[in-house]
């Protein structure tokens, strides 16, 4: 008993000479009350101060937002599971809009919309924490589209040409190949410097995986970051999915980077819009869609933009991603997005079906700034390709009745086979500029005339080491965005007559190929 009391005697000068240090100071605390809580969302009472879009953080540890406000009542959506959550419990304002890491240290990486890792790496090591929603860049702020974005698919680069800070909607039936288009132009990005971000909304694991797997194996993973919301995440996680990867992307372009984000897929992100709306008891519109639908999608797809050079020059190019039904283009959704965007990537089902892939609609797809972004050596060959092919469409369908045609209409209908044949495109090998400018000298000289379409696969295979034999230099130039000069011109027809000369059958004297 002695020593305890000497233990105390010595202690307790110690202790009231730190109780005389600290220094008391109010805190202010916002705390309200749940009251209903279910299917992702909950409705919570006694926050009158709240902001719209402010974090919340209930009593389990689980963040939600701020989404819809009232007189009485605050609705919002929770950004993990609610089953540790219940009416009555005790929710915290944090003063704080919903906000996401940003930095060098994303790149490489697999987060979800908050920013947590989803690659069982460590977490991420922010250089700062950007607000999801951000204004729009100023019309002021913004420079003409005017530098291409190569894809490497032929039929877009040579008909549809995309330019970086280009909104471009790629639409289509489930699965036609909107996502493989997406997929080889961020593959593509390996021999640029651009960066590329991937958002997933609501897909399965399993396709998001094999789109990790082709950036991985084919393109620059290094230079590439993936925001995953699963079909499986709370709905809140899925609604800003898209915003995060936009203010992700921002981050780059506002030091001068130009930076690709594809946004897989805006349908799925609708449905998620209408199911919190109804939850939340927002008046329905039209197809059960909340009135702000359009604004949704706009405000979004605004951030994509040129910077002029007072800004840094930087830029984003977005490739939303929408999906039809029976190939629908008048439904809400779908019209909404092709009014927004600059453009769309129509896919056919039909064209899918029929072995022609990528299956572009080239009477239905549109880009509007084309050829104005084009390089200059494409545009030189390519200006009259969609013409010519829109003819031979045409004319084969009275092929299809028996129609008797002269030789000049059947030149044209083989010809144009032949342009169909080289617009098919296996995925995940997308081509450089000179072997498409190639291909493309190879029509219009009459070159590929004599090639069997038979074997039109094997000359495409057989041509890029051809090429890169015999004109490293040629080739290192036009892929470099050079004109096309004369002598390149000659040099290329050449060496594509040669080819098609030595894999051609000999045909006797007077007969058409």
């Amino acid at each position: 008993m002695t020593r305890l009391t000497d233990a105390l005697d010595a202690w307790l000068p110690t202790a009231l000479d730190r109780a005389k240090e600290i220094k008391p100071e109010p805190r202010v605390e916002h705390v309200g009350t749940v009251l209903t809580v279910g299917d992702g969302i909950a409705t919570v009472a006694g926050l009158p101060d709240l902001r719209s879009e402010e974090l919340l953080r209930f009593g389990n540890g689980v963040l939600g937002m701020a989404l819809m406000l009232d007189v009485d009542r605050v609705g919002c959506v929770l950004f993990g599971d609610d089953a540790g959550i219940a009416a009555g419990d005790r929710v915290h304002g944090t003063g704080a809009v919903v906000s996401v890491p940003v930095g060098d240290a994303l790149l490489g990486r697999i987060v979800d919309p908050v920013g947590r890792p989803l690659d069982a790496g460590p977490p991420v090591a922010a250089e700062r924490f950007d607000p999801v929603e951000r204004d729009a860049p100023a019309i002021v702020d913004r420079d003409l589209v005017a530098e291409p974005l190569q894809t490497g698919l032929m039929v877009l680069d040579s008909m549809f040409t995309i330019g970086r800070g280009q909104r471009e909607l790629i639409i289509g039936d489930r699965s036609t190949g909107k996502t493989t288009i997406a997929v080889d132009t961020i593959i593509n990005q390996r021999a640029s410097d651009v960066i590329s971000v991937y958002v997933s909304i609501g897909q399965k694991s399993s396709a998001t995986r094999q789109v990790v797997e082709a950036v991985r194996r084919h393109g620059a993973f290094e230079r590439c970051i993936f925001v995953i919301a699963q079909a499986d995440s709370a709905p809140g996680l899925q609604w800003i999915a898209p915003f995060t990867g936009m203010t992700i992307a921002e981050y780059f372009r506002d030091r001068g980077a130009d930076v690709l984000i594809v946004i897989d897929d805006l349908t799925k992100h609708a449905a998620v819009h209408r199911e919190i709306a109804l939850l939340l008891r927002e008046p329905p519109g039209r197809e059960a869609y909340p009135g702000d639908i359009f604004y949704l999608h706009a405000r979004l797809l605004e951030r994509a933009a040129k910077l002029g050079a007072k800004r840094g020059g930087g830029s984003i190019t977005a490739l939303p991603i929408a999906e039809t039904q029976a190939g629908n283009l008048t439904a809400y959704i779908p019209t909404n997005l092709i009014s927004i965007t600059d453009g769309q990537i129509v896919l056919d089902a039909k064209l899918f079906y029929e072995g022609q892939k990528p299956a572009v609609d080239v009477g239905r797809s549109v880009s509007r700034v084309g050829g104005k972004a084009q390089p200059a050596a494409l545009r030189t060959v390519s200006a009259s390709l969609r013409l010519d092919y829109a003819q031979f469409l045409e004319l084969e369908v009275f092929t299809r009745f028996g129609a008797m045609v002269d030789d000049r209409t059947r030149r044209v209908i083989e010809r144009g086979r032949r342009i169909r044949s080289i617009l098919q495109q296996g995925p995940s090998a997308p081509w450089p500029l000179a072997f498409e400018v190639a291909l493309l000298l190879g029509i219009a000289s009459g070159a590929l005339d004599t090639v069997p379409l038979e074997t039109m696969d094997g000359f495409k295979a057989e041509l890029r080491p051809w090429l890169a034999a015999r004109l490293p230099v040629v080739i290192e130039r036009i892929n470099g965005g050079a004109k096309l000069a004369d002598d390149d011109r000659t040099a290329l027809v050449t060496a594509v007559t040669a080819l098609a000369a030595k894999l051609a059958p000999a045909a006797p004297a007077g007969e058409s190929p």
